[in-house]
């Protein structure tokens, strides 16, 4: 699809280089009966330049090609109506062109608006990380905890303090809906317990959702956009919402263990396979169950969480399994897990993600 945009820039700049060609009389351009005078001549010249250099923005991947893209169809079109009888087609290749870039320009949007969040929350992140862990820091913690942190390899390690990782998988919207693939990136401040996370969602060929979840400050949000431009949910700060992404975070925190030992966060045995995790923060507390194998494997989190955002949501057992493991800088992870809803008329198994990439204590956003 690509590759078929960059011909259409390439022909519709050519085509403009022949109204320069037959203003300056340069060659027989048969296709323009017109006159063009030598002064829009140079328009024209300059309109193909505009195009190519579109062309050559997206070769190099430069996100800020459609702002050029939008200027070069705003001359293009005049020039086009001026010069109606010989070059009104080109109408269509501008709508092409406009179609493609209007989009493009939401999605710069919503990149430098999720670039910047995500910079603030690594921003409060210090710069070196002197702590290590020992097997005393989890004297405190449920016997099958202590398996799990220890089982994790923690010991002998820095504590976590922030990382950044990216998620690929498949989500649906609804039971019996259609599995979506989806790529992710998410940034967490664990010390001040934050994160954020975007992702790009294919519904159908050539058709995207961008959504950005949000938890700072004791407060969540949600924003998913069609073609990163046309809002479809924007939900934030209320009871819902803000429970529903510390239930997240808490449940998140399998992928950077050494948070179990933070103050925010408080454990109560349950069993001997299973404990009891309190996440509280700015005055909100939520509350999920971790449940382990024997040697201190994690299998699962599960908690009460809003089904949905709006006014008539009801709390719903809201599960996550863990599929399988890998070993990141040391750590023992889940890297592969699933997220299921336990509704009253059955499951509802809406999430699979894998992690693909992890680093821990980054000081910077991925490039």
């Amino acid at each position: 699809m690509k590759t078929a945009f960059l011909i259409i820039l390439l022909l519709h700049g050519i085509i403009h280089i022949l109204g320069f060609v037959k203003s300056y009389g340069l060659a027989e351009v048969p296709q323009l009966s017109l006159d063009i005078p030598k002064s829009l001549g140079n328009l024209w010249l300059f309109c193909a330049i505009l195009f190519l250099t579109v062309l050559i923005l997206m070769i190099f991947d430069k996100p800020w090609w459609p702002f050029f893209a939008i200027a070069a169809v705003i001359l293009s079109q005049t020039l086009i109506v001026l010069f109606w009888q010989d070059a009104k087609f080109g109408t269509i290749l501008n709508i092409i062109i406009l179609l493609v870039s209007i989009p493009a320009i939401g999605k710069f949007q919503f990149d430098n608006m999720v670039q910047k969040e995500s910079k603030e929350l690594l921003s409060n992140i210090p710069g070196k990380i002197a702590e290590k862990m020992n097997k005393d820091d989890f004297s405190n913690l449920p016997g099958i905890v202590q398996k799990w942190m220890e089982n994790s390899g923690l010991v002998g390690k820095q504590k976590i303090v922030s990382l950044r990782l990216k998620q690929k998988g498949e989500l649906k919207t609804k039971p019996q809906g259609k599995w979506m693939t989806f790529t992710a990136e998410q940034y967490f401040d664990v010390n001040n317990p934050a994160f954020v996370w975007v992702t790009d969602v294919t519904a159908f060929p050539g058709i995207h959702l961008s959504g950005r979840d949000k938890f700072y400050d004791g407060e969540g949000e949600m924003l998913i956009k069609l073609f990163a431009l046309l809002p479809v949910v924007n939900e934030g700060k209320n009871e819902k919402i803000n429970s529903g992404t510390m239930l997240r975070f808490l449940g998140e925190i399998c992928w950077f263990p050494s948070a179990a030992l933070n103050q925010y966060i408080s454990w109560e045995e349950v069993d001997a396979n299973s404990a009891k995790a309190t996440f509280s923060f700015k005055n909100k507390k939520v509350s999920g169950l971790f449940t382990f194998t024997g040697n201190g494997e994690l299998k699962s989190f599960e908690a009460e969480r809003y089904y949905g955002a709006g006014e008539d949501a009801q709390k719903e057992k809201w599960l996550v399994e863990v599929m399988s493991y890998k070993e990141i800088e040391g750590i023992t992870i889940p890297n592969k897990s699933k997220v299921t809803w336990k509704l009253p008329e059955g499951d509802f198994n809406w999430l699979k993600l894998e992690i693909t990439e992890l680093e821990y204590n980054p000081q910077k956003i991925f490039d």
